[in-house]
């Protein structure tokens, strides 16, 4: 198992749907959490594509100043050339010594692509991202590429300089429809669903299994949803209901009327979780959709104390999922608050950093429980 945190390059919250306590995504905190979630021991960290700070550009100004961390950097295929994105991923691959992992976003909102001048339906995004992804593939592995399609076109194209990672850096990519299984089976390396109950999240993997099997290929799954982790559950909980005490009802409504209407299907199972109701958000045990009410994309959360949550995180893995990319807000303290409470309760591939301790000293200016049960000279 390997769980990831995310870089919030939008900007961080403390509450949802209010500008409270919100923090802008200045490159110090960025910075910050990026060093943070380092030396915690987490596998990766997500760095979002969209109308946000630029992902590459983000990544790379943070490969020098992390040790082992590895960047999944989100980026949509409809906007530069496989060839350009060939050199781009094994030039990081190179300066970072193999640190990059790349999240194929293919993007499921017409009005925000076409901001980025892409002007193509559903299907046609995915077929472009099949292009894209055949072209990719075989420039990583070397070869020499001349290829024709209904959306792309190169010829003679080569990588003259080889990525770190063979035969590439591993590809992620979500995406509900049928159209983005069939691109998942056919090129994805790790299937990424977002935080749907796990009776769902089993029909998805088993769909993506049976279809890659028919490509003659295996996929391994992961699972994108926000983490509210605390001492007990109830405490988890109160976290939970306070992240979401600004939101308004009207402010619900507009969102869900949106979500609803999304050209994603994924953004519409999110929105069906809730249909914008505030009450009863736990839709499954410990799984809450609270998140959703005002939050495209990912929008359900695990909540509870460490061992609830952890056993949660099994019943997914016993599913297939061995990659959790977590959320917390604010970010950088959440970062720290995961890997202290839940961390030593999972079997991780990467293990957990030791957080540093306290020299031992004689002297406190406070006064323990431990303190009080010593024997007290007379």
């Amino acid at each position: 198992m390997e769980v990831f945190w995310y870089l919030p390059t939008q900007g961080d919250e403390r509450y949802l749907g209010t500008t409270i306590g919100r923090r802008p995504a200045t490159y110090p905190y960025m910075q910050q959490i990026a060093q943070a979630v380092d030396k915690l021991g987490y596998g990766g960290m997500l760095i979002g594509t969209g109308q946000k700070q630029d992902t590459w550009i983000v990544a790379t100004s943070l490969i020098s100043v992390t040790e082992r961390l590895r960047f999944l950097v989100a980026f949509r295929p409809a906007i530069m050339s496989p060839s350009l994105a060939v050199r781009m991923a094994a030039t990081f691959d190179q300066i970072s010594n193999g640190r990059i992992i790349l999240n194929v976003v293919t993007g499921g909102d017409t009005k925000e692509l076409a901001k980025d001048g892409i002007f193509l339906d559903h299907d046609q995004r995915y077929e472009l991202t099949d292009e894209f992804l055949t072209i990719w593939r075989s420039l990583m592995q070397g070869e020499e590429v001349t290829y024709s399609g209904r959306h792309l076109q190169v010829q003679g194209a080569k990588l003259q300089f080889p990525p770190v990672q063979k035969p590439y850096p591993t590809l992620y990519f979500g995406g509900s429809s049928d159209a983005a299984l069939q691109v998942a089976a056919k090129h994805i390396d790790v299937y990424l669903t977002w935080g749907e109950p796990p009776a769902q999240v089993a029909q998805k993997i088993a769909k993506v299994r049976r279809l890659a099997a028919e490509q003659g290929r295996t996929v391994r799954f992961g699972i994108r949803m926000h983490v509210i982790v605390r001492e007990t559950t109830q405490k988890a909980w109160d976290a939970a209901n306070e992240l979401i005490q600004y939101v308004d009802d009207e402010t619900i409504a507009a969102a869900h009327q949106r979500f609803a209407q999304s050209e994603s299907e994924g953004q519409r199972r999110m929105a069906q979780l809730h249909n914008g109701n505030r009450k009863n958000l736990e839709i499954s045990p410990n799984l809450w959709a609270g998140v959703g009410l005002v939050r495209g994309g990912a929008g359900t959360a695990l909540v509870g104390d460490p061992d609830t949550v952890a056993a949660r995180m099994l019943e997914y893995a016993d599913l297939g999922i061995d990659t959790f990319v977590f959320s917390g807000y604010p970010h950088l303290e959440e970062a720290y608050r995961v890997a202290e409470l839940l961390f030593p309760r999972l079997p991780l591939q990467t293990p957990g950093i030791a957080l540093p301790q306290q020299v031992a000293s004689t002297f406190s200016e406070f006064v323990t429980k431990t303190d009080l049960l010593k024997p007290q000279p007379v």
